[in-house]
């Protein structure tokens, strides 16, 4: 069975042109069209993946609608002499009506139901005429971009102005807000002193207490030893007196 022909519609179709100088990223755009009523899935591949990013690399293409691939060629250093052999393909295979799994579509894909197409890529630098017209157009741009500061700042007065009256009313509210809030900090701060020179004073006043009652006692136990002694000496007297006398 003969090979399926490519039915995405590529636009450029046969040479990806890239544009230096080459010491910055430079991008090329592919367009890939579906024309056909079918979803079509597709893959991007080239000969030298280290020096391309493309995205998107692969995906679905939907019945009718048009895709663009970004191709970004790395910074080198470019040789005019040498020529380039780095090419892209365009692999393409038409996707079921159930598609669960792309991956498991292309393993299992058969070599007569896979399309492909081949780009050459091709380096080129700025010539002079480019050079003059990328002259041409910044001069223009910053014409334009002059023009714009002359009339721009007296048409937009009147929005810097309320828009800064609109920022001064939310700064006051802020600080309207933050007094507020020190002042309820600074009456919580007062009340915390208040208490802890009560409670201060009422250790104080135990520790006070204590101590008296402890110096009672001590002077209660003082006094009672001379009475003690007394009475000791009493009974020793009159039991001497008593043997005495007998």
């Amino acid at each position: 069975m003969s090979k399926l022909e490519q039915i995405l519609i590529l636009e450029p179709a046969n040479d990806l042109k890239f544009k230096g100088p080459f010491t910055d990223v430079v991008t090329a755009n592919l367009k890939l069209k579906n024309p056909s009523d079918r979803k079509v899935c597709f893959k991007v591949k080239t000969t030298a993946p280290r020096r391309y990013c493309v995205r998107p690399n692969s995906g679905i293409i939907e019945p009718g609608a048009t895709l663009t691939i970004s191709v970004m060629l790395q910074p080198f250093d470019y040789d005019p002499n040498e020529k380039s052999k780095h090419k892209f393909m365009v692999q393409t295979i038409f996707a079921p009506a159930t598609l669960t799994d792309t991956e498991a579509l292309w393993k299992d894909a058969k070599p007569d139901e896979l399309m492909d197409s081949k780009l050459r890529c091709v380096f080129e630098l700025p010539s002079e005429n480019d050079k003059v017209n990328d002259v041409d157009a910044a001069a223009k741009s910053a014409a334009v971009l002059n023009s714009s500061k002359v009339d721009g700042p007296l048409a937009q007065k009147p929005v810097s102005a309320a828009l800064d009256d609109s920022e001064r009313k939310k700064v006051l509210e802020e600080c309207k807000r933050l007094q507020t809030e020190v002042s309820k900090l600074n009456e919580e701060n007062r009340q915390l002193k208040d208490e802890g020179l009560r409670l201060r004073k009422f250790q104080r006043s135990e520790h006070a207490t204590t101590n008296s009652s402890s110096l009672i006692g001590r002077e209660s136990t003082a006094s009672s030893l001379p009475s003690l002694l007394v009475v000791i000496a009493a009974i020793f007297i009159g039991f001497f007196l008593g043997k005495f006398i007998l």
